[in-house]
């Protein structure tokens, strides 16, 4: 018997948000195990915390298809868990890409993510646009997170709100993780699409936030910071707050407790 902590990631005065389940004790429990309740529990991502050694907490993220090396919004949520939960005692934690600094200002929660060096233009994505119904985007890029992401500039907020890709076919294309963003004076308008890992669309994706910020990198931009609005369209309104420089993109957001389940695994 275990515990796992409901928490809504990134939420928007109080509302909407990504929801996450936190495991705390890992103690005989195997790596099916943890699928298997991230499974259950259906969330984006599950995520277990590995402290028994002592020295830096590891964290291994579980969407319910299979395990990530990375994801922003179950390291936010666990931050939250380590810094307002408890031992409150540490400021950094280990998962797939290496160690994540975070901190704490007033009620966001920050992670610094290592700032992504490969990030390409696609050239393809016209044609992936289309075969996936989708509108012809302005400009479009390759981040590797470490996994690939197809990111996509529609060009307007309305263009992005609209959009209602062919999942298969984005997955038949390459495109397994696809993000779309418009610019607008308020920050960024986005939306993230992850078939491959039985999600259809995430309602806040913190690792699409740091793609983002590579972007921005990459077309000379060293430095900035960004508002990224998402989930509207699925009844889970979510902010995002971005930050950028030669070596970091973090990212923060609010985190509101749902409720503590009790895992008979």
């Amino acid at each position: 018997m275990r515990h796992c902590y409901v928490l809504r990631v990134f939420t928007r005065e109080e509302k909407g948000g990504n929801h996450l389940g936190v495991v705390t004790d890992v103690t005989g429990l195997p790596e099916r195990g943890m699928q298997d309740i991230a499974i259950a529990n259906g969330f984006s991502e599950t995520v277990f915390i590995d402290w028994r050694d002592g020295g830096v907490p590891l964290v291994r993220i579980f969407t319910p298809g299979r395990e990530l090396p990375f994801a922003g919004h179950p390291l936010v949520g666990a931050a939250w868990v380590l810094g307002m939960i408890g031992p409150g005692t540490c400021d950094r934690m280990m998962c797939g890409v290496g160690e994540i600094p975070f901190r704490m200002v007033g009620d966001v929660v920050w992670v610094d993510t290592p700032m992504v060096e490969s990030v390409r233009s696609a050239p393809e994505a016209e044609a992936i646009a289309l075969a996936a119904g989708l509108p012809s985007p302005l400009a479009a890029w390759w981040a590797d997170m470490p996994l690939p992401y197809l990111v996509m500039d529609l060009g307007f907020a309305e263009t992005v709100a609209d959009a209602s890709p062919d999942l298969e076919a984005l997955v038949e294309h390459g495109a397994e993780m696809c993000y779309l963003i418009a610019q607008t004076r308020q920050g960024y308008k986005t939306r993230f699409f992850a078939p491959r890992d039985r999600i259809a669309e995430d309602p806040a994706t913190g690792s699409a936030a740091s793609a983002l910020a590579a972007i921005r990198r990459h077309i000379g931009e060293g430095s900035g910071t960004a508002t990224i609005h998402q989930g509207d369209e699925i009844g889970a309104p979510s902010t995002i707050q971005l930050a950028w420089d030669e070596r970091f993109a973090s990212i923060g957001g609010t985190v509101r407790r749902d409720e503590v389940r009790v895992l008979e695994i």
